[in-house]
């Protein structure tokens, strides 16, 4: 029986104390509110553990008395998924005071680090030891490791280096009935049954609460040449980039496709005398005895011979190199401040990225033509941020309606590419009636097996991903 909020507040503060728990409304106002401003929920109350036994003697306290739990990290998700329902029947379950670093292996290329660590935290303790986690997202001052393995983050980085998915060799994990799964291998290679560590990796939090991860070390680069490279158009864009994986091979770390538009919604300075229609933001990193930067303009005066590049510039220091990825940063903080606006994260093959960009854009422009599309991403993995600004003047219900009409039309083309409507964001809530209604009869009701059988009760994460399971 679902017991009374007192009875709960009185079982759960004998489990972790009186400090580990917050109820006061303006204590629980950033819970209940992530990175964009966009959605809200009321969580019933925070709970912040401090150990791993501490997360299994709630989640067993709350399965045993139907109670449904919110897995939260550091608020930047952009789907709903770690925020509590609207209703205020979910209790949030806080990572942030399990930050600790368990173990530094220098020989064995890896760092296992509590969920609640922030990323740009370990990506510090990384880069003085002479390591880095590759790992790289706009929001990594902020996001938790849990957070990333359980949306399994991309970023910046995943050309060379792939997504959380990737970076991850063990976890310890809390199973929603209380039970401690500890699974905190520090291997490469286990070729011992299923791999539980990748059920729990993107699964948003619906199959367990994930409380430290052992991770993927790589030697620190010592070399790192960045470009800002004007191009006529996407089919070049794609074109440079085939080029780029020959000739720089896995030496290239980041290749972004900017357009003219965003540049403009920045505010930040062209780098470049004439303004171009699309742009890359090109790296190359290197930690090995090589001229990178004899190879980085090479590649360049080749490209730009083929009739590829139409003007660009290497970065002469490492300012210049972050004035080149603050234009980036800047569209997406625009964005933010400008208000409500559509927020896509979508994947396609890399060869129907101008395909796509050409069809998404006339798809907005059939609803709006006064509407402001800001497209950008990642060439080398496929994944487009194709967001639409909304014209001015309309009230918030006609915003939100526009921009789901807006949606649709973007989502119509990623389907006809054979895409997906998340490449790194993940389903939370707001995307999962789009995400059901794709699923093939066989697909879905395999993930809603997997969901019963880790979670019968439903009451981790209820209503992420997959419907709520009717109790």
């Amino acid at each position: 029986m679902n017991p009374s909020d007192d009875d709960l507040l009185s079982a759960v503060s004998r489990l972790v104390g009186p400090g580990g728990v917050l109820l006061a409304a303006d204590d629980l106002a950033r819970y209940g509110r992530e990175w964009s401003g966009d959605n809200v929920g009321a969580p019933r109350l925070v709970v912040r553990p401090r150990t791993v036994e501490e997360v299994s003697a709630i989640v067993t306290f709350c399965a045993g008395h139907g109670v449904r739990m919110t897995p939260q990290g550091g608020h930047t998700g952009l789907v709903g998924g770690a925020l509590p329902s609207p209703q205020g029947d979910e209790v949030v379950l806080s990572l942030e005071l399990m930050n600790g670093v368990r173990e530094f292996d220098q020989a064995n290329f890896s760092i296992t680090v509590e969920a609640g660590c922030v990323l740009e935290q370990v990506r510090n303790i990384a880069a003085e030891k002479g390591f880095v986690f590759p790992l790289a997202l706009g929001s990594q001052g902020s996001c938790q490791i849990g957070g990333a393995v359980a949306t399994n983050a991309g970023g910046l980085n995943v050309l060379r280096y792939g997504m959380m998915r990737d970076l991850v060799l063990g976890l310890e994990a809390v199973l929603p009935d209380g039970g401690i799964w500890r699974g905190l291998k520090k291997l490469r290679k286990d070729n011992t049954g299923y791999d539980l560590k990748q059920l729990l990796l993107g699964s948003e939090g619906t199959l367990g609460i994930v409380t430290a991860a052992c991770l993927k070390l790589f030697p620190a680069p010592t070399q790192v040449e960045t470009a800002f490279l004007a191009l006529d158009s996407v089919s070049d864009v794609v074109s440079l980039f085939d080029a780029a994986r020959r000739d720089l091979s896995d030496l290239l770390s980041a290749f972004e496709l900017l357009t003219r538009e965003g540049l403009d919604f920045s505010g930040r300075p062209d780098p470049l005398e004439k303004p171009a229609r699309v742009y890359v933001l090109l790296e190359a990193s290197a930690s090995g005895i090589l001229d990178l930067r004899s190879l980085l303009h090479a590649f360049l005066e080749r490209a730009t011979e083929r009739g590829m590049i139409a003007d660009g510039v290497v970065a002469a220091s490492s300012a210049q190199a972050a004035s080149f990825w603050r234009i980036r940063e800047e569209i997406i903080e625009a964005q933010r401040r400008g208000g409500r606006h559509l927020r896509t994260d979508v994947s396609v093959p890399i060869s129907a990225i101008p395909l796509f960009m050409d069809k998404a854009t006339a798809a907005v422009a059939s609803v709006s033509a006064d509407a402001t599309v800001l497209s950008y991403g990642h060439v080398g993995d496929g994944n487009l941020h194709f967001n639409v600004v909304p014209p001015r003047g309309l009230a918030d219900a006609a915003a939100i309606d526009f921009l789901h009409r807006c949606e649709l039309a973007i989502f119509a083309v990623v389907d006809a590419v054979n895409g997906s409507i998340s490449a790194e964001h993940g389903v939370g809530r707001l995307k999962r009636e789009a995400f059901l209604s794709r699923l093939s009869p066989v697909h879905a009701d395999i993930l809603r097996r997997i969901k019963r059988e880790f979670d019968p009760a439903g009451v981790m994460n209820s209503g992420r991903v997959l419907e709520p399971l009717v109790r």
